[in-house]
C-alpha cells in the first residue's frame, strides 16, 4: 500500500454509501413548487412599476411586495386577499455587488437567494419602508436576512397550501392566516414574509403586533389606558402586513422620481378606455 493510499479516508469515493433517496413528501414538494412558481400571464388593474424609478428610490432595509403572476401568487392573494403574493429585502450593497444581488428572498424553487431587481420586471412593486431604525439596526435586520441565504424554501407549506386550491375553498377569513402559517415548522426554511418578518423581529421592529390595552391604575389620570405590545410569531405574518403596518411607510416610486400631472399625455376623449 503507498503512502498517499494509507492516507485515504475510510469512506472514499469507491467505499462511500450511495445517499439516501429523497423522500416522496421532498419529491412532492419540489415538483409542486415548479408547477405553481410558473409565470403566467394575468389581467391587474395595476402598471408594471418602472424599474429605473424602482431602483432610485429603494434604501436599504426598504420591504418589496410584489404582485406575482404565477398559479402560487394567486393562493397567497385568495388566502390573504390582498394584491400582494411576495415580501423580498432591499439590502443595496450589502452583498457586494449592488446590481446582481441587492434583493434577499425566499423563493419556492431556488430556497433563500439574493437577487437583483430584474428578477421584479414587468411586475407591480410596492416600496415599504420602515422608520426609525438606525443605521447599526438596519445593518443588524440585513446580516439576519442574509445569513439565511442558501436555506431551503418550506415545501411543507406549499403542499399544505395546495389542498386549499384544488378546488379553491370557500376559506372564513378568520382561517386564513392560520392556513398560510402551516408548514413545517423547521427553522432552517421560510417562506418569504416570514424569513423578512423575522429579519426586524431580531432589532424588536414591530410589524403589526398584538395589542393589549389595560387600564392604567393611576388616581392622577383617570381613563387613562396603556398599550401593551404582543410579539406574533413570524409564522403568521403574510406579504400584506408589511402595507397595512402603521410603522412602515409606503414609498411610491413614481411619485419619489418627482411626479408632475401637467406633463401627462391624455388620449382624446373618443379613446378612452371603459
Amino acid at each position: 500500500m503507498s503512502p498517499r493510499e494509507s492516507l485515504r479516508p475510510p469512506h472514499s469515493e469507491t467505499s462511500r454509501p450511495a445517499p439516501a433517496p429523497a423522500s416522496l413528501g421532498a419529491w412532492l414538494g419540489r415538483a409542486l413548487a415548479r408547477f405553481l412558481s410558473q409565470r403566467r400571464h394575468a389581467h391587474g388593474v395595476s402598471l408594471p412599476t418602472d424599474p429605473a424609478h424602482l431602483a432610485a428610490c429603494l434604501k436599504p432595509g426598504d420591504v418589496l411586495l410584489v404582485e406575482g403572476e404565477s398559479r402560487f401568487s394567486v393562493g397567497i392573494k385568495y388566502l390573504t386577499q390582498s394584491t400582494w403574493s411576495h415580501a423580498a429585502l432591499y439590502v443595496g450593497a450589502a452583498l457586494g455587488d449592488s446590481e446582481r444581488r441587492c434583493v434577499v428572498e425566499a423563493d419556492v424553487v431556488d430556497g433563500i437567494r439574493a437577487v437583483g431587481l430584474d428578477e421584479f420586471a414587468g411586475l407591480h412593486v410596492r416600496v415599504c419602508r420602515p422608520i426609525g431604525l438606525g443605521p447599526d439596526e438596519i445593518r443588524a435586520v440585513i446580516d439576519h436576512a442574509a445569513r439565511r441565504i442558501g436555506q431551503r424554501y418550506d415545501l411543507k407549506n406549499i403542499i399544505d397550501l395546495v389542498r386549499w386550491l384544488l378546488p379553491t375553498p370557500p376559506v372564513p377569513t378568520r382561517w386564513r392566516r392560520r392556513l398560510i402559517a402551516l408548514g413545517s415548522g423547521d427553522p432552517t426554511r421560510a417562506i418569504c414574509s416570514t424569513l423578512v418578518a423575522e429579519a426586524f423581529q431580531s432589532v424588536r421592529y414591530p410589524i403589526l403586533p398584538g395589542i393589549e390595552r389595560r387600564d392604567r391604575q393611576d388616581p392622577l389620570c383617570p381613563g387613562c389606558v396603556d398599550e401593551i405590545l404582543h410579539v406574533r410569531h413570524h409564522s403568521l405574518f403574510v406579504p400584506r402586513d408589511f402595507d397595512v403596518s402603521p410603522y412602515f411607510q409606503v414609498i411610491k416610486p413614481v411619485l419619489e422620481a418627482g411626479f408632475d400631472p401637467r406633463r401627462i399625455t391624455w388620449a382624446q376623449e373618443q379613446e378612452v378606455v371603459a
